[in-house]
């Protein structure tokens, strides 16, 4: 399961709101290769499931992820942060045993 906080489901709501997206888009989260750490996470907003997708939904947000993604990703929690320090999504995974600073890549 993914799951994300009420801060990042909040801005989650905003950009969609500010796409102008309906209710029949979701956030897609992946995994690709690249980054400093090896692997770099992904989000986009999409509306067209993919045979293999694993679907979770936490606090009225629909979260999909491809089968490759889900393994590297299972028990993660999404959050986001506006403070002085930073700003951005953050992405607490417990199966990463190293990320790089700027927490946008990790390797397992």
């Amino acid at each position: 399961m993914v799951t994300i906080t009420d801060k990042a489901k909040s801005k989650v709501d905003e950009l969609m709101r500010d796409a102008g997206l309906d209710e029949s888009y979701f956030l897609r989260v992946s995994v690709k290769g690249g980054g400093c750490s090896g692997l770099s996470y992904n989000m986009d907003f999409d509306n067209e499931a993919q045979k293999g997708d694993q679907e979770f939904e936490d606090k009225g947000l629909k979260i999909v992820l491809d089968m490759k993604s889900f393994l590297y990703l299972a028990g993660t929690e999404l959050d986001f942060s506006d403070g002085l320090n930073g700003k951005g999504f953050n992405f607490v995974n417990p199966n990463a045993s190293r990320t790089c600073g700027c927490g946008e890549s990790f390797s397992v």
